[in-house]
């Protein structure tokens, strides 16, 4: 579709509530369904960098794993965007939730077994595989289950159960600490979880769209175009990306940072309450955007995030005592959703609902497809001279972008 001459600054950019969102039946049955799924999702994502750092002492390892959960985004979503939109989503989402049951079951008989490395490294790569082929096509979806006047409220709401689940994950984990369970038990149980959501796409009923022609090529340099010709777009892109590649590394290291730092050890209940901690500050960062924001113009909310992100990392960096962990986790993990949740739902206020797909594959390869990129570019560094260096590096980073990232004006300038 031709986007020439588009006015992109009149678009609304007004978030929405969370509170409409929820009135709609559809949505309350995927989101619930996502939550129990999102539970599972966060405690492996717990779980597993810790198993394999103590198992390790590596944060070079950690890393490598890591990059076999995101890394995915970077080879798979331009195919994905050259098809995505060409596919009914109903299909495609029950493909990738499959997907990504199949890699939990294999990680946890991995685990269980004491296989290599590398058999743990596979097996999150399917996991990986089937997300960035999954995260996608679920973002398009959900804004098709509300008003157009409603995307920040659902943005918010996806963050919210992301978040939820990211803060519920360590909890049920330190509750369950004293049972002793095995680490392949919490993958297992992951791997159910995918069937939750599965039976919410079947229940519910998916607005058709307009589907793109089966040509890969040209539906990928649709995608590209329609970025390409934004001068927003281009700037969300920029910023995105190096947001991820620096200032979000401390994600994909999480119990490497915190035990140089902090010297809080991945086992402890301290490092699964500090855990808590940050996605509760996340939680209420993407929160933010449907409730007390949701009025607001979110390309003003963006750079209010990189700046929270700055003062958190600035924070981490500059910081040894434990309480001081707890404080600074919070603020980052506050700032860090903020920007990224106002970033993706003014990313979709440019966009009509055929195009959402396929840019958004190309969105989350610069974010999501990035950070492991980070994490595997520093983790050797951390390994040798420790992390405070690379946390102050992504406050700059962050502090940076506060100020380049000002749609605002981009959009002033483009008129």
């Amino acid at each position: 579709m031709n986007t020439k001459g588009r006015d992109h600054s009149n678009r609304p950019h007004v978030g929405g509530s969370v509170g409409s969102a929820l009135r709609v039946r559809s949505v309350r049955l995927v989101i619930v369904a996502a939550l129990g799924s999102g539970i599972g999702t966060w405690i492996q994502n717990l779980v597993l960098p810790v198993y394999v750092y103590d198992r390790t002492r590596s944060a070079t390892a950690v890393a490598v794993i890591g990059f076999a959960q995101l890394g995915p985004y970077l080879f798979i979503s331009l195919p994905a965007a050259a098809l995505i939109d060409s596919l009914k989503r109903r299909s495609w989402l029950l493909s990738t939730q499959l997907l990504m049951l199949v890699g939990s079951v294999l990680l946890s008989l991995a685990v269980a077994s004491e296989a290599a490395l590398v058999w743990l490294f596979l097996a999150q790569l399917v996991v990986g595989i089937g997300n960035a082929l999954d995260r996608p096509a679920w973002t398009a979806m959900l804004p098709s289950l509300v008003s157009a006047d409603n995307l920040g409220g659902i943005s918010a709401l996806n963050g919210l159960v992301i978040n939820s689940s990211r803060i519920l994950g360590p909890l049920i984990v330190a509750v369950l600490a004293p049972l002793n369970l095995a680490t392949w038990h919490f993958f297992l149980g992951n791997a159910i979880t995918y069937l939750f959501v599965m039976a919410a796409l079947v229940s519910v009923s998916l607005p058709e769209i307009e589907l793109m022609a089966p040509s890969p090529w040209k539906n990928f340099a649709s995608a590209v175009s329609i970025i390409a010709k934004s001068p927003e777009l281009r700037r969300l892109v920029v910023s995105i990306s190096a947001f991820s590649f620096v200032s979000l590394t401390y994600i994909g290291l999480f119990p490497a940072i915190t035990s140089h730092i902090y010297s809080i050890e991945g086992r402890s209940i301290t490092y699964k309450w500090l855990y808590a901690v940050w996605a509760l500050g996340a939680g209420i960062g993407g929160l933010a955007i449907g409730t007390f924001l949701g009025g607001r113009d979110m390309r003003r909310a963006v750079q209010i995030g990189f700046l929270v992100t700055m003062i958190g990392l600035g924070g981490i960096g500059l910081s040894s005592a434990e309480r001081a962990a707890f404080v600074f986790f919070f603020v980052v993990g506050f700032g860090y959703f903020l920007a990224t949740t106002a970033m993706t739902a003014v990313l979709q206020t440019y966009l009509a609902p055929h195009e959402r797909g396929r840019v958004l594959a190309i969105w989350f390869m610069c974010f999501g497809g990035v950070v492991p990129l980070g994490t595997l570019t520093f983790g050797a560094f951390v390994d040798s001279f420790g992390a405070r260096w690379l946390v102050l590096l992504g406050a700059t980073v962050s502090g940076v972008l506060a100020y380049w990232c000002d749609l605002v004006r981009v959009a002033q300038r483009a008129e």
